[in-house]
């Protein structure tokens, strides 16, 4: 059973991946102030989720959508008399509680087994079970594609225990759901989906347009359905499939945005499960485990945490608070006590970080909040009714401007809650005020947070003594140093404190198609955004984004204490080495035990895996003896031991202590010779470590100040250039970060925003699973015979004799060099190439060709070979006219100043004459092209493509595109 998405599972294997699901959505809700349940409710409802339909995709048939709903209060109008025609009467209304379920269609036995089995769970929770409601829905309101896949439709009507609390029932109900969702799983039922599960609320959603949602279920038609809140949601997929189970709302929420942290978030929490301990879910807490997985949405993760944290006992204010905090670290108007409301949760809740405008309620409190950055829109009304409508853009919600008292919007964080019991609307800084005063959570940081610069000097100390320039170069050369490294990357860092500028493309080859043996941080590329999300600006942004981050073990998340707040807090994930070594005695309830990384060469490439498995016993036999914080190290490494690669060393703790439940209890940092430029950082942060220290890469920067000749350092000591080197990492990380529109470092640690290109199944799944690799490649034994590769070059019998140090090579990764790494384009291919061009002529080409096939493969696509079909060509006759294939072709993206104004101009007259499309780039086009040409040509792209900040884009520009592209990060359409 899959409870969020319908994709067969036959997919694994192919290129989709539920967990890049993502969505950009209307969304709103609409109560009455005092709960009080009317008609007009939810006609506001339907009528506000009906104007945000341009919000969703819509097929050809203007009647499939990507998904659509309404969350109300249970309409009692509709489902008591239902009770009663079963021979139930209820002392009243509240005794009632409501399942709704998508069962099988087409297959009776599944059907038949999921009734069974939602009753057989149910029962033995001690619910009373009056029976199944086939709920009245009209087919003819879906479009062909909805109605294939449309499931059965249950309402399952169940009594509340008696002497059972609302709260008690609440939890009940949630449990007998996720028995049902993990039986229904192990049973394989396909199509098998439990909507919603509650004595207050009940969903209807569907695979629709917002405007067909009335049409379809004839409930919501009946005269006698009234509630106090509809919360309603329109979606629109933006790389995903469209699906009646991931229609919203969900259980409590719906959410219009992306969560850009999810797998991090994801797993944190799965982890977290194993310190949950709660007096009020006493023996259930099995049914937690493995609550978040691949399945879901980023949505449906985040609406089941809020519904975890809801229901172990805080309240939805508070709990949408922890998941998605404002920038309150900045905020010069946050009272010190809601500050530090913020920062005792940072020390064990990381932030949900991306665009989101959410409205979210329990079916008492009703709220609606923003994401840090304030990145998508949220509007609202009250009217002297008590009518409280909120929409993700204005004019959803039609209300008579004479009855409305107040209106307003939410900024970046706000958040605002109508509280139905009290009859009051809660403003955001009230709000943030009540969670404040709940806890004396200033004096329990106040009591235990030990901020670690003020106990331990954050610069580096001098150096004593000289470099060991062999030993120096011997560990440089094990560790995949090369000369050119060492000019282009670490210089400018530790002369600038910033990295270098370089000119966008890489034509080098992967890793996995390299003659070189590459580190293992070259098989990852980072991720951006690319979906609806925008990225934010490390510079202009840099407010909003920090890079502190918390040593220690995680207490438990359900409950709160004073000993939550008992970390290490660091201002930067980056450590001189006399930090480090203050951090591992600096507190005795952070208890340290440093782990060795390296292996006997003489074990050969087998004995990397052996030291794999020994390194991951010995953290878990730590952590089960006290141990705090982790230490791995590969300071052993020497002419009889060899590193085991960084990346793969954390990668395999961190997902060997996730799965033993053991995560939470300890912080890693790691020693490491390795890492050095800013990508291998966030590779280390992004897989799971809490801080570093690169100390090869600080003994480097030493050795280009003391080894500098050429004035490049001149009036720079070693320390200086030390400090800028961390400078230069912290400024690249908050780059990285920013790329993928996360703000804050606890969001990025262990979110795994990667892609391998050119890693097996086998190291992936040990060590950095869930992170995506597509094309399989290299295992364990590569990567050992490439780090013995190292060694033996390093420490083998070439090594001179004395104190000389050794000759590092340049490789050429950045730069064609003879005998260096292979690039696509080299002096030789555009030599050609020119020649060709100025020529035309046969001969030319070939020539051009011949040198352009020796420096293949580089990328993956020059793997394919188009292999004819043995029948021969297809006679267009079977296919369809040349004039509508044509139709089809466009042209790059290429602007004015990257081409030729007659080159883009002749671009442009080529595609118009066969019917394509070219586009225009980012830099605007001269508006004579706008109309045809007296010959009959025409010069106009028909694609016009929109950067913010750039120049070019005025109304005539727009008016003439057929097509608008707009541009939100480089790269990013």
């Amino acid at each position: 059973m899959s409870r969020y998405i319908q994709i067969p599972k036959e997919s694994q294997g192919s290129l989709h991946r539920p967990e890049l699901e993502r969505d950009a959505c209307g969304v709103g809700v609409v109560a009455h102030i005092k709960g009080e349940r009317s008609r007009r409710v939810l006609e506001l409802g339907l009528t506000s989720v009906a104007n945000v339909t341009h919000r969703g995709a819509v097929n050809a048939d203007m009647k499939t959508g990507d998904g659509a709903g309404v969350m109300t209060h249970l309409p009692y109008g509709i489902l008591i008399p239902e009770a009663e025609k079963r021979g139930v009467s209820l002392d009243s209304p509240s005794e009632l509680a409501v399942g709704v379920f998508f069962l099988p269609v087409g297959d009776n036995a599944d059907n038949l087994k999921g009734r069974i089995l939602a009753e057989g769970v149910i029962r033995n929770r001690g619910i009373g079970i009056i029976g199944w409601r086939q709920v009245p829905t009209d087919e003819g309101a879906l479009g062909d594609q909805a109605r294939e896949t449309q499931p059965e439709i249950q309402h399952l009507l169940l009594r509340r225990p008696e002497g059972m609390d609302d709260a008690e029932l609440e939890r009940m109900l949630f449990l007998a759901r996720r028995e049902i969702e993990i039986k229904g799983k192990e049973e394989n039922l396909r199509g098998f989906y439990v909507s919603s599960l509650s004595h207050r609320l009940i969903v209807y959603k569907g695979f629709m347009v917002a405007s067909a949602l009335e049409k379809y279920y004839l409930d919501l038609q009946n005269p006698a359905f009234e509630t106090g809140v509809c919360l309603y949601h329109q979606r629109f997929s933006t790389n995903t499939f469209p699906t009646w189970a991931l229609s919203q709302p969900f259980r409590m929420l719906a959410h219009n945005g992306e969560i850009n942290t999810l797998r991090g978030n994801r797993n944190w929490l799965n982890s977290r499960i194993g310190r949950f301990k709660s007096d009020i879910w006493g023996n259930n807490l099995h049914l937690l485990n493995d609550l978040f997985d691949r399945d879901q949405s980023d949505s449906a993760s985040l609406d089941q945490a809020l519904e975890l944290l809801v229901l172990s006992g805080r309240s939805v204010p508070h709990a949408m608070a922890m998941l998605v905090p404002p920038a309150w670290r900045i905020d010069p108007f946050t009272p010190p006590e809601v500050a530090d409301f913020y920062k005792y949760h940072s020390c064990f809740c990381e932030p949900w970080d991306g665009p989101a405008a959410l409205a979210f309620t329990d079916g008492v409190t009703v709220a609606a909040s923003l994401d840090r950055n304030g990145l998508r829109p949220a509007r609202y009304k009250i009217t002297d009714a008590g009518i409280f409508s909120l929409g993700s853009e204005a004019g959803t919600c039609y209300l008579a401007d004479e009855t409305v008292i107040e209106k307003g919007r939410l900024g970046p964080g706000q958040m605002i809650v109508v509280d139905t019991e009290a009859g009051e609307v809660i403003r955001d800084p009230e709000i943030k005020k009540r969670l404040a005063d709940q806890n004396p959570y200033g004096q329990w940081l106040e009591e235990n947070r030990i901020r670690f610069n003020d106990r331990v000097d954050p610069r580096p100390i001098a150096p004593e003594g000289e470099l060991d320039f062999l030993t120096q170069s011997q560990l440089q050369v094990t560790h995949g140093y090369d000369k050119e490294e060492m000019d282009m990357v670490l210089s400018p860092m530790a002369k600038t404190a910033m990295e270098a500028i370089y000119s966008m493309g890489d034509d080098a080859a992967l890793s996995i198609l390299s003659h070189k043996p590459k580190v293992l941080f070259s098989y990852f590329q980072q991720l951006f955004a690319q979906v609806t999300n925008p990225p934010i600006d490390p510079i202009r942004e840099h407010l909003v984004m920090s890079l502190e981050t918390d040593i220690g073990p995680e207490r438990n998340l359900l409950t709160e204490s004073s000993l939550h707040a008992r970390v290490i807090h660091l201002d930067s994930p980056f450590l001189f080495e006399h930090q480090l070594a203050e951090l591992k005695t600096l507190d005795a309830d952070h208890p340290s035990h440093t782990i060795d990384i390296t292996w006997l060469v003489s074990e050969g490439a087998g004995g990397m895996v052996a030291a794999i498995d020994r390194i991951c016993q010995e953290a878990e036999t730590a952590i089960d003896e006290g141990t705090r914080i982790l230490v791995l190290s590969d300071r052993a490494t020497d002419f009889d031991r060899a590193p085991i690669p960084s990346l793969i060393a954390v990668g395999a703790v961190h997902q060997h202590l996730t799965r033993s439940r053991k995560r939470m209890k300890t912080s890693m940092v790691i020693e490491t010779g390795e890492a050095r430029d800013v990508h291998h950082m966030a590779c280390l942060i992004g897989f799971g470590i809490t801080a570093i220290c690169p100390y090869l890469a600080h003994q480097s920067v030493r050795e280009l100040i003391e080894t500098d000749q050429k004035g490049n350092f001149e009036g720079i000591t070693v320390q200086e250039a030390q400090v800028n080197y961390h400078k230069a990492l912290e400024k690249g990380l908050l780059k990285i970060m920013s790329k993928m529109g996360i703000s804050v470092l606890n969001s990025y640690q262990g979110a795994q925003i990667f892609e391998a290109v050119g890693i097996g199944p086998e190291v992936m799944h040990r060590c950095f699973e869930g992170a995506p690799s597509q094309v399989g490649g290299i295992e364990f034994a590569e990567i050992a015979a490439e780090t013995l590769q190292r060694h033996q070059e390093a420490w083998g019998s070439a090594v001179p004799g004395g104190d000389e140090k050794l000759k590092l090579e340049d490789l050429g990764y950045f730069r064609p060099r003879r005998g260096g790494e292979v690039h696509a384009v080299t002096g030789p291919v555009i030599k050609n190439f020119h020649t060709f061009v100025k020529t035309g002529a046969a001969e030319d080409y070939q020539t051009y060709l011949e040198e352009w096939k020796k420096n293949r493969p580089t990328a993956l696509h020059d793997l394919f070979e188009l292999v004819p079909a043995a029948s021969g060509p297809i006679s267009i006759d079977e296919v369809e006219p040349i004039e509508d294939i044509r139709r089809r072709f466009t042209t790059a993206a290429m602007s004015l100043g990257a081409l030729s104004p007659e080159a883009h101009e002749t671009l442009a007259i080529a595609m118009n004459r066969i019917g394509g499309k070219s586009d225009s780039g980012e830099g605007g086009e001269d508006p004579r092209r706008f109309k045809p040409y007296a010959n009959g040509d025409w010069g106009n792209s028909k694609i016009k493509q929109v950067a913010s900040g750039r120049f070019g884009v005025h109304a005539e520009y727009l008016m003439s595109a057929e097509e608008i592209e707009i541009k939100m990060a480089q790269g990013a359409k």
